[in-house]
């Protein structure tokens, strides 16, 4: 009869768990950040509380850990490959479009969630407050972990843990919230010319403005909005005027300014060199979503089934033939470039 109670007990706990309660670690969210994280970061001087910030680029399936050094600029810490995002290049506008967002968000400590399906993850806040004013739809956009995705952007279990550990400390450190940049590719002349009749065009110049602008500073951008569009490190914008209205006179630093119209001015006549050189823009048919190459050859060599046990094992990877046919490879790219991928 003690036999027969206990394995019910057991049997109960493990249902209101909903998981197996051996081998399974309840506390992942509160895991220390692993020792080669900690001591890349010690030999680079970069403090474990210090600010953080991340930077996601759909095309190249790749998502940037940045971290604030002692001088209040960034450094680069990792990069990890993203293993599955949904959808194509491109905002997303609609409820249900699969589409990833693009744009820039706050994240702050409520957006992180330790209990999520998808081993651990973090809301990006979409629609955000430009977005909302456009009428943009859709909800619970994510960045997680496994490899499966509709909508959200999947980096693996050990990726979604190491990024939320080291976002945890920096909560802890005082950091209010942290800016995620999420573009459609790297922003150089080679994507641009790649991409030079896509119709979001006006818009990822729009995101181009300010990805230059933590490039030549290597500091966070302050994002703002109007006249429907973002507006970049404006020090009299008012953050609760309404994002369509029309913008006013804005006040900008004038080094920024100028470093900001040089570096533009440069890309833009790299960009009309490899136009010159490449009249023809490769044809590309609609693809949903992509993967970085990394777990491409994984799935091409021991199939969708091997992939998922890298992950949550209840976790399919989403429509895996769609991501094997991804038209950015490193060849077109390349060719764009005149022989670099950028």
């Amino acid at each position: 009869m003690k036999l027969r109670s206990a394995a019910f007990l057991l049997s109960a706990m493990m249902a209101l768990s909903g998981c197996a309660l051996f081998g399974y670690d309840l506390k992942r969210s509160e895991r220390p950040v692993p020792a080669k994280l900690l001591s890349e970061m010690n030999s680079r001087g970069l403090s474990v509380a210090s600010p953080i910030l991340i930077r996601v680029f759909k095309q190249e399936s790749e998502l940037e850990l940045w971290k604030m050094g002692r001088d209040g600029r960034y450094a680069l810490l990792k990069t990890y490959p993203i293993c599955r995002w949904s959808g194509k290049l491109g905002p997303k506008t609609v409820e249900g479009d699969r589409q990833t967002p693009e744009g820039f968000y706050s994240i702050a400590q409520s957006q992180m969630n330790p209990d999520s399906r998808y081993y651990l993850s973090f809301n990006l806040g979409y629609p955000n407050r430009l977005e909302a004013a456009l009428g943009y739809q859709g909800a619970a956009l994510m960045i997680h972990g496994a490899c499966s995705s509709s909508g959200c952007y999947a980096v693996t279990d050990d990726a979604a843990f190491e990024i939320y550990a080291v976002a945890r400390e920096a909560f802890k450190g005082g950091q209010g919230a942290f800016q995620v940049e999420a573009l459609p590719f790297r922003m150089t002349p080679a994507n641009f010319a790649l991409h030079r009749d896509d119709p979001n065009m006006p818009f990822w110049r729009t995101l181009k403005a300010g990805s230059d602008a933590f490039e030549l500073t290597r500091r966070e951008p302050q994002v703002g909005s109007c006249g429907g569009h973002y507006v970049f490190n404006a020090t009299n914008l008012d953050a609760s005027a309404d994002p369509l209205a029309p913008c006013p006179p804005l006040e900008t630093d004038a080094a920024l300014s100028a470093a900001e119209v040089a570096k533009a001015a440069k890309d833009d006549a790299a960009i009309a060199a490899i136009v010159a050189a490449n009249p023809v823009v490769p044809a590309m048919s609609y693809v949903d979503g992509g993967m970085h190459p990394a777990f491409r050859a994984i799935l091409q060599e021991k199939g969708a089934a091997k992939l998922s046990r890298m992950t949550s094992e209840k976790t399919p990877v989403s429509r895996p033939d769609a991501a094997l046919a991804d038209p950015f490879t490193p060849d077109v790219l390349a060719r764009m470039a005149g022989g670099s991928a950028g």
